[in-house]
């Protein structure tokens, strides 16, 4: 498809505030879902705290948006949200609040529009970790956001949510109807966001994000009786660490085993690991998860880290759907990631350093 066939997606267009009508369609299709799941938020500080401010929220599963509009009832808000996200839903997302960004990228027109929101006397979102929990702790967040807090000059507040992602892990999305909780509280005044250093801000905002939904769902007794609750989790615990060997895990129904060394585990109905035979390494997935996370570092110190692949490329210039190029190669190794291809329309070479991949 030539290019001049493609439209863009307009990332220069000014946000919208959110459309009366719109803002009572957000608690129609929210409040149903919070009430059922009998959600809980505790409040800190935030008796007092008008629009506009910041709000900054863990990133769990869907209905962390019907969480953060309960929430915030009755004010309105504008969210920050990838641009696959408005897939087939453009002009829903922009009037209802949506200002869309490509994930990972530097955008100096987004720090306007986060501008905008402030100045129109809104609540602005931002889900920093930028994607859903992978093992149900929390990702790391850029230094930038920091910078961003001082710039807008604003109040700060977090939402800390529980349940979500024991709800609908991003590894198999199938529901479980688990009760939610929220810690909504303001972690830095006006005042405190102007004068403090920008690394004490992050400090704060750190602080603020820790979580970990295992620890919560064993702390709070909540039983998960999925028939299927373990299925896809082999997709984030991929390295078994009886045998050290990668993608060779697998998983079906509440079981984990190794295809290469056969050893196997079982998962709780309260969220821990307990193996079938022999010594339990990990009961804790977050424990496993972290575990692999040294492994990769460990080869990135000594330099056998490599990774080399064909792969699809797709590339999402607007919100109508992905548009197939065809094949590539991807290399990721100390120098960072690098695509190349020969396409239809020209060769393609895409590189990335490390230091602009923050989130790897």
């Amino acid at each position: 498809m030539a290019n001049s066939h493609v439209v863009r997606f307009d990332l220069q267009k000014p946000p919208i505030r959110q459309r009366w009508f719109l803002r009572i369609v957000t608690w129609l299709a929210s409040y149903p879902d919070v009430w059922a799941r009998r959600l809980r938020i505790r409040r800190t500080d935030v008796a007092d705290l008008k629009p506009p401010y910041l709000l900054l929220c863990t990133h769990h599963a869907f209905i962390d948006f019907k969480v953060t509009t309960a929430a915030i009832f009755p004010h309105r808000a504008n969210y920050v949200v990838a641009i696959d996200g408005f897939l087939g839903r453009e002009w829903l997302l922009r009037n209802a609040g949506g200002i869309c960004k490509r994930k990972f990228t530097h955008d100096l027109t987004m720090i306007r529009h986060l501008k905008r929101v402030i100045d129109n006397g809104d609540i602005l979102v931002l889900f920093p970790e930028a994607r859903y929990s992978l093992a149900g702790t929390t990702a790391v967040l850029p230094d930038s956001l920091g910078k961003v807090a001082r710039f807008l000059g604003v109040p700060v507040a977090m939402l800390n949510m529980h349940g979500n992602y024991l709800s609908s892990p991003c590894w198999n999305l199938s529901k479980r109807k688990l009760p939610l909780a929220a810690d909504f509280s303001k972690i830095l005044t006006a005042e405190e966001v102007r004068n403090l250093p920008v690394a004490e801000i992050n400090d704060r905002i750190r602080a603020a994000f820790v979580y970990d939904e295992y620890k919560w769902q064993k702390e709070n007794d909540i039983r998960i009786d999925h028939p299927e609750n373990a299925k896809g989790l082999h997709k984030v615990l991929y390295q078994c660490p009886a045998c050290r060997v990668e993608h060779k895990m697998a998983s079906a129904g509440v079981r984990l085993w190794c295809e290469n060394c056969s050893k196997s585990w079982t998962l709780s109905e309260f969220g821990e690991l307990r193996a079938e035979n022999g010594e339990t390494e990990f009961s804790h997935i977050p424990d496993w998860y972290e575990f692999q996370r040294v492994e990769v570092r460990r080869q990135i110190e000594n330099g056998t880290y490599f990774i080399h692949d064909e792969v699809d490329i797709d590339s999402l210039p607007n919100a109508r759907g992905y548009i197939h190029l065809g094949t590539g190669r991807l290399t990721h190794n100390q120098n960072g990631f690098t695509l190349e291809a020969a396409l239809p329309t020209g060769p393609l070479l895409l590189h990335k350093t490390p230091a602009s991949m923050y989130s790897c």
